[in-house]
């Protein structure tokens, strides 16, 4: 008898990572722009994970500060925030979450193919891909540019280097990652493999260079990590010989990194079949895996993974709720957020709110 193909979005994963979860008290949410979705996976026990699926224009960056999450869009970044109080009386699911992200803020930024974010305080920054800066997220324009690349020499929408990743440092921004150090339009597509920088922002010096397409710098108490996407591998950078340690070796394009306590969480996708810009990569052949990651730190070994069996190739970003056992999220298109009315004490209702809720589909 022919087995039926698995459901959409199924997924598995080993048998730890509820307990894992459990264990740290949070919560995973990854970006994937190929699907267009954000998904919060979640312990249910510790045998059982739950997946929630909810619908964005072309996710890609996140990033979470306390109560608030922001996520790149299509041409524009959304800010939600936790709404104390409201969780527990979702009319969809009520006494289910322990936290609820509502849609708050939107800036309105046109396509400028935004990669990385990162809260500092209460100003968001942005790796602007399009126009190789980072740039601050401004009430009055697309965007407020902070720094660019000394080898860049203008502030056009060219993705002259392929800016795409950072990390801060005391709430500034300190490395960044990109593809290549042209100042022409598109000028890394060509020697991608093997032109990649990280560069210290406030040196605007090139720590490393020739590296195989980096991604997702992320500075912690231990050190400088980084994923370099065409070899699979997670790597630790020391800054005092400039070099870097590999501390291991994943089948998958890694893009997208977090950390809570001693394990890293890493985003790995499928490379695109047919894809120009890979083919040759060293990952290429290997790259049969688009999931999450969780690499044990000291050790450095994978010991743990959610790998998606189907309508999933390609991942953006990964990020850690902390403190949250089964968080959710409202998108923007059913307008359910319209009917709600937070204070910082209180949740009220619009008048007749309940009558123009609807069902409504995780998906």
């Amino acid at each position: 008898m022919q087995k039926s193909p698995p459901p959409p979005f199924s997924y598995q994963f080993s048998p730890n990572v509820p307990e894992l979860l459990q264990g740290l008290g949070c919560s995973l949410a990854i970006s994937t722009y190929q699907t267009g979705k954000v998904v919060i996976f979640s312990a249910q026990n510790e045998d059982q994970l739950v997946q929630l699926p909810r619908n964005f224009e072309r996710p890609m960056g996140m990033a979470v500060n306390g109560s608030k999450w922001a996520i790149a869009l299509r041409s524009e970044i959304l800010v939600t925030a936790n709404t104390p109080g409201f969780a527990q009386k979702y009319p969809e699911n009520p006494n289910t979450y322990d936290g609820l992200f509502m849609p708050r803020t939107s800036y309105y930024t046109g396509a400028l193919d935004i990669h990385d974010l990162s809260w500092s305080g209460d100003k968001l920054l942005a790796v602007n891909t399009l126009f190789s800066c980072i740039a601050e997220m401004s009430p009055e324009h697309s965007f407020q540019p902070v720094w660019q690349p000394s080898f860049v020499s203008a502030m056009v929408p060219e993705d002259r280097c392929h800016l795409n990743g950072m990390t801060l440092k005391d709430g500034k921004p300190k490395y960044v990652t990109a593809l290549g150090t042209g100042d022409t339009p598109r000028s890394w597509k060509d020697t991608m493999l093997q032109s990649g920088v990280l560069i210290d922002v406030e040196s605007n010096e090139n720590v490393l260079e020739g590296l195989p397409v980096p991604h997702s710098p992320r500075l912690y108490d231990d050190g400088l990590y980084m994923l370099l996407s065409a070899t699979g591998e997670l790597v630790k950078v020391d800054l005092n010989s400039k070099k870097y340690e590999v501390l291991t070796k994943l089948n998958g394009f890694l893009r997208g990194m977090d950390r809570c306590g001693d394990y890293l969480f890493i985003a790995m996708s499928k490379l695109r079949q047919g894809s120009s810009l890979f083919k040759d990569a060293p990952i290429a052949k290997d790259s049969v895996f688009c999931g999450i990651s969780i690499v044990y730190v000291p050790t450095g070994k994978q010991v743990g993974y959610i790998i998606y069996n189907t309508s999933v190739e390609e991942l953006f970003e990964v990020k850690v709720l902390e403190g949250m056992m089964r968080p959710n999220i409202l998108n923007l298109k059913k307008g359910f957020h319209q009917n709600v009315i937070a204070t910082e004490k209180e949740v009220f209702w619009s008048e007749h709110a309940e009558e123009k809720i609807t069902e409504q589909s995780p998906l």
